[in-house]
């Protein structure tokens, strides 16, 4: 078990933690919530020994293994992607070790009573339950080579030098690293950050199997709700324990907060009126006495406290821009290479007027390299883009926040960037991206990162753009600045083009959903969950080739003739069935996307028979997955 005591933490005159304690049990997932700046990353740190607290301790018990991913990682570059995975397995040494030393002094020692000596067999005990965790090294490659693939490596990626790395596919090592060490306890500072959909899925399903204890800070909802049980916000150097997940902690965090308003408003009252007495009884001689003992009070009172920065919130329009034509963009047999290298190849699409799409795939496939081909900030290599009448495009990099001049103030750089109609609202507009007095005198260097993302968004702001292409834009914005991007982007009337692995984010947000795989590009006329429902009926129907392919590897009994075709028979039955029933449950859908749906008197219905569909759904693709697994 783990044990945070009376943590405190000072930076000057701002107290960050307050005498913070809890407790984390074994097999505990825990989410840790709050903005941004509010303590969460150094809780970390201090359980990890990064950082020293003014006051308190962490306890925990002998041999209690930790792996710590931050935001920082430093990696080494002399290795290939495999060789420096494996140096995870180096703790099997030390483990070895460490047990050969306990035996050594076990055979000499008489002191079978001493707390010493129990202490002694107790990390014995531990040390060999991480041996049978880790299995030994003849286990090791294709355990690690298991992992580097679930966090999106192929195969031939293996033997890639560490050094031809990106700082985002660097931190997948480091994230492979630690979930191959089995620690008791894992510390995860923002693991999605780098990992695109499918890395976050096969990543979301490691974590709700993991035995050990869970610490996580992630943006990712999607990922708190189906991995964490528990839920510990953050908030003014304090910490309030939900036992939650991160959507249920918002509904009961909503309702403690309506409690703490109106205890505050009836403290602040009560502090008015002695306030106004004291005031009085100074001016009399035979009351001062009495003034002085209620100041006292009032000073050593437990004052309750509102975290402001929660409370207002970001407020984004975008510019209502000019129509364009209906065909926004055309796109035919488009292809990218850079040498040997073929990123993506005879890519096509068609965008028309108000429409919303997002890029999805791995990393590396081609998502922002195509953005940068529909603003012109790259060559295709082959293949005709053209865009449509009246068209003007804005493009919100993935690095937006890093193409700010460091040394320009917050008011310098949107001058800058602004027309001249806009100068005489630069300040309101800052104003409303949470930047107010002072603030926009600080130069961009000093901002933090979701400070800079929110500034690079204002400065997109400036200019009415009728299509926008965003890479990434959600990239070190909190919770909160997430949800009031998103609802701008529904409302905003253009066409816009959004990059984005955030499942939370990118839920409901779009119509359609491309995906950039082995070079191609493939539609789904859906939003992101349509997406991943789809994903898994194809992967469902690749068991069937899979199967054929581990048959010439392996040779196993032949079924009787009939029994086969009577297999092959129930599989074709079982398609169609699917087939008819994405159909109906896509119409649905449709009918259910329309905003007057709720008002007709048989929606009720209809809902009741979009869940039977999405069931009969899911049955026919388990009766498929076992049909074609017979095979």
């Amino acid at each position: 078990m783990l044990n945070v005591l009376d943590i405190f933490i000072q930076y000057g005159d701002r107290i960050l933690l307050n005498n913070i304690s809890f407790t984390a049990k074994p097999n505990e997932k825990i989410g840790l919530a709050g903005r941004n700046g509010a303590g969460k990353s150094t809780i970390l740190k201090v359980i990890a020994n990064y950082v020293t607290p003014d006051k308190g301790k962490i306890a925990y018990p002998n041999g209690y293994s930790i792996g710590y991913l931050h935001q920082d990682i430093k990696i080494k570059e002399d290795k290939t992607v495999m060789e420096e995975a494996l140096t995870a397995f180096d703790q099997l040494n030390a483990i070895e070790d460490r047990l050969e030393e306990i035996n050594v002094d076990l055979e000499t020692r008489t002191d079978y009573e001493s707390d010493s000596y129990t202490r002694i067999l107790e990390e014995m005990a531990t040390l060999n339950d991480h041996l049978a965790h880790m299995g030994d090294m003849s286990q090791a490659q294709a355990k690690t080579e298991r992992i580097l693939q679930g966090l999106g490596f192929k195969h031939h990626e293996m033997d890639k030098p560490v050094a031809q790395l990106s700082g985002g596919w660097k931190m997948r090592i480091e994230l492979a690293k630690i979930l191959l060490s089995e620690v008791d306890l894992l510390l995860l500072d923002e693991p999605t950050n780098h990992l695109d959909i499918e890395s976050i899925v096969w990543f979301e399903e490691y974590l709700k199997s993991y035995s050990g204890t869970l610490i996580l800070i992630s943006h990712d909802v999607r990922l708190l709700d189906n991995v964490t049980n528990r839920t510990i916000e953050v908030e003014l150097g304090k910490v309030y324990d939900y036992k939650a997940n991160y959507s249920q902690y918002l509904i009961q965090r909503a309702e403690r907060r309506t409690l703490l308003q109106s205890q505050f408003e009836n403290q602040q009252k009560t502090i008015k009126e002695k306030e106004k007495l004291i005031e009085r009884f100074r001016a009399k001689a035979s009351k001062a006495k009495l003034a002085q003992s209620m100041i006292k009070q009032l000073n050593r009172m437990d004052k309750i406290q509102l975290d402001d920065a929660n409370v207002k919130s970001m407020r984004i329009k975008f510019p209502e821009p000019m129509r364009s034509g209906d065909d926004v963009l055309e796109i035919k047999d488009l292809s990218k290479s850079y040498g040997d290298l073929n990123v993506f190849q005879g890519a096509s699409l068609s965008v028309k007027r108000g429409e919303k799409i997002a890029f999805v795939g791995q990393n590396g496939q081609g998502k922002t390299t195509l953005a940068k081909i529909i603003v012109n900030e790259l060559e295709p290599s082959s293949g005709y883009l053209k865009l449509g009448h009246n068209v003007q495009v804005g493009y919100f990099a993935q690095d937006q926040d890093k193409r700010l001049t460091g040394e320009n103030t917050l008011l310098k750089t949107m001058e800058n960037h602004s027309p001249p109609e806009m100068r005489t609202k630069l300040r309101s507009m800052l104003g409303a991206f949470l930047f107010s007095g002072e603030d926009v005198d600080k130069k961009v260097m000093v901002l933090s990162g979701g400070e800079r993302m929110r500034l690079a968004l204002a400065v997109l702001l400036l200019k009415p753009m009728n299509l926008l292409v965003m890479d990434e834009p959600t990239n070190h914005l909190d919770m909160t600045s997430k949800n009031i991007l998103k609802q701008a982007i529904i409302d905003y009337p253009g066409t816009m083009i959004i990059v984005s692995h955030d499942r939370d984010f990118l839920d409901g947000l779009t119509q359609r959903t491309i995906e950039f795989r082995d070079g191609q590009l493939k539609e789904y006329l859906g939003d992101i969950n349509y997406f991943l429902e789809k994903r898994a009926v194809d992967d469902f129907r690749s068991i069937e080739q899979r199967s054929k392919v581990a048959k010439k590897k392996k040779e196993k009994p032949k079924l009787d003739p009939n029994q086969e075709h009577q297999i092959k028979k129930e599989i074709q039955r079982q398609e169609s069935k699917i087939e008819k029933l994405e159909l109906k449950i896509a119409d649905i859908e449709a009918e259910m996307a329309d905003p007057g749906f709720y008002d007709c008197a048989d929606s009720a219905k209809t809902i009741e028979k979009h869940g039977l569909l999405k069931q009969q759904l899911q049955e026919a693709m388990k009766a498929w997955e076992t049909a074609a697994n017979k095979l």
